[in-house]
């Protein structure tokens, strides 16, 4: 499974949704490689991702959201 390296090849609607199927299949097939599989501790992981991230956060793009969801595999 591809994941685009920083969540930026994701520029659409479309792209988006073939990103969280992509994502969830990952999950499924690979869970050693998430450090946060629970849902607490993925969404804990996206609240410390983005207090920390240097993202624009007036209007977040399709890529910000991809990096958000990538970042929250690993984040701790």
């Amino acid at each position: 499974m591809n994941f685009p390296g920083n969540g930026q090849q994701v520029q659409s609607k479309e792209d988006f949704v073939r990103f969280l199927s992509e994502l969830r299949i990952n999950l499924s097939e690979h869970p050693a490689e998430w450090e946060n599989r629970s849902l607490e501790s993925y969404l804990e992981a996206m609240e410390a991702w983005l207090a920390d991230s240097s993202a624009d956060s007036s209007e977040p793009s399709w890529g910000t959201l991809a990096e958000l969801l990538l970042a929250a595999r690993i984040y701790e």
